[in-house]
């Protein structure tokens, strides 16, 4: 079976981004805000633990992020302090992110060309250097995760509240679907939250 061409722009996407961004893999923690986040933080160090679980719902570090912080834990109880593991999860988020922009664009525009300039302008934009390359920047990749799921939920939602022409057997009828990704919408938005408070702008 051929590649569809989506598929195959995704595909490229996510090569061109790796490309862009892997080589933070043999990077180290930066003495700035890392040590807060991971290297000099017990209750992170420890990975995920019912202490740590509870101790990341408070507020810390300037910010309320309980999400963020169970992720660090994560890569904690699965890399240790292997820093280069920790840069490779936040590639791999960016990279998952570029992929739900795409999608999300081509969805709301049918547009394919557009949307995946915009999508590559977005995956390999020098101002995404920071948060990707950042592991205290965990926090911004996460929640644009989130943010764009919540958008992908509600644009769903849109589609599935609108009403439907009236069949022979039935009146006009709206999905009952609709409920279900206004929840999700909602769910991701609060995980979103969760992992970058900002993203309620």
């Amino acid at each position: 079976k051929p590649v569809s061409r989506p598929r195959f722009i995704a595909l490229l996407l996510v090569l061109g981004t790796l490309a862009v961004y892997l080589p933070v893999a043999h990077h180290g923690f930066t003495l700035y805000d890392d040590s807060n986040y991971v290297t000099e933080n017990p209750m992170v160090e420890n990975g995920l633990t019912w202490a740590g679980v509870k101790w990341a719902f408070a507020w810390h570090a300037c910010n309320w992020h309980p999400l963020t912080w169970l992720s660090h834990m994560s890569d904690c109880q699965l890399f240790g302090l292997d820093a280069g593991m920790h840069h490779s999860v936040n590639v791999l988020f960016h990279a998952a992110n570029s992929i739900l922009l795409l999608l999300l664009l081509l969805r709301w525009t049918n547009a394919l060309w557009p949307s995946a300039f915009a999508a590559a302008l977005f995956a390999w934009h020098p101002l995404h250097v920071e948060s990707v390359a950042w592991i205290a920047e965990r926090k911004d990749v996460l929640s644009t995760l989130f943010a764009l799921l919540t958008l992908q939920n509600y644009t769903r939602f849109v589609d599935e509240s609108k009403v439907h022409p009236p069949s022979p057997s039935s009146g006009a009828t709206r999905s009952s679907r609709s409920k279900v990704f206004y929840a999700l919408a909602l769910l991701m938005f609060a995980l979103g939250l969760m992992a970058k408070p900002m993203l309620v702008t």
